[in-house]
């Protein structure tokens, strides 16, 4: 089974799905790599910030599918932005990944408070990316606004905004924005899980695979609530990393091609929305506030 692919604005085709290693464990991420790209997978998606860069290499050298075939991403993390240390960092997670080269980088936050950094930054992919040495680049949770502010003071229109995106979050704003200026959308906790372990999240721990539009739509196609989350964003157009570590999980995820939902079922599960985000506030994020992290 093969993925579909989305074209980013500068021609390379990214799968539609993939997989999330946020807040694997080192010890859990090979195996979960290797698993994933055995079942079908060509997309991994990780991070400096994640600390299991290395892994995600032995991952993808341990599943046998050839390099060229597996699209992969991480991100850099805000204690490197400025250009040289940005560079640098680049060549760190490289290492760590064991690849000659990335086909995404992103920069992990915006940090609207302190600009300087943050712009230096992406000129220093936009480096990067002219050198050859990433296949294409782009952004982390940024608001319309926060990507009109980066883009005013670089050249290279981000290929993908990756964002907090799920039913309970539908980002339709964020959407039409990215659609006028070719950039791809791709949601993290695409199956909203950040609505249930984050602390501060606005929804009382509630999870959107327990409402009942998803739950008869999962019995209506012999799917999982997952499943049918998962297929709402494919429907849409957009770019899903959903994170697990155990192998049922992951081959469950990437079952969801042989089905879809009908135009009036994509909009009920539109009709969740709730506007509210459950991650941190990219408008108000700090080197100071938000936390270092280190590799």
């Amino acid at each position: 089974m093969s993925t579909p692919v989305l074209k980013l604005n500068n021609g390379v085709e990214m799968p539609a799905l993939g997989l999330g290693v946020y807040q694997s464990p080192p010890e859990q991420t090979v195996p979960a790599v290797e698993a994933a790209l055995k079942d079908g997978y060509r997309l991994i998606d990780t991070a400096a910030a994640y600390g299991n860069e290395k892994e995600v290499g032995d991952g993808i050298r341990r599943s046998g599918v050839d390099r060229e075939d597996i699209f992969v991403t991480t991100k850099l993390w805000l204690d490197d932005y400025g250009y040289d240390s940005a560079l640098r960092a680049f060549d760190t997670s490289l290492a760590n990944l064991g690849l000659e080269y990335l086909d995404l980088y992103l920069l992990h936050q915006p940090v609207p408070l302190e600009p300087k950094p943050w712009v230096a930054a992406y000129k220093a992919a936009e480096k990067l990316l002219a050198d050859g040495r990433v296949r294409a680049i782009g952004v982390s949770n940024h608001t319309p606004g926060l990507l009109r502010t980066l883009m005013d003071g670089t050249e290279v229109v981000p290929a993908v905004n990756q964002v907090e995106l799920h039913p309970y979050f539908i980002q339709r704003e964020l959407r039409e924005v990215h659609e006028r200026l070719g950039i791809v959308t791709q949601a993290w906790s695409p199956i909203g899980g950040i609505t249930r372990y984050w602390q501060h999240a606005p929804n009382g721990g509630r999870s959107a695979l327990e409402e009942p539009v998803v739950t008869a739509l999962a019995a209506k196609y012999g799917k999982t609530a997952a499943q049918v989350v998962l297929r709402w964003h494919i429907q849409h157009g957009l770019c899903a990393i959903p994170k697990s570590v155990k192998a049922h999980r992951i081959k469950e995820n990437f079952d969801v091609f042989d089905f879809s939902l009908t135009s009036e079922e994509v909009t009920a599960i539109d009709a969740l929305d709730t506007g509210l985000r459950s991650g941190p506030d990219p408008e108000t994020i700090r080197l100071d506030t938000f936390g270092r992290r280190t590799r």
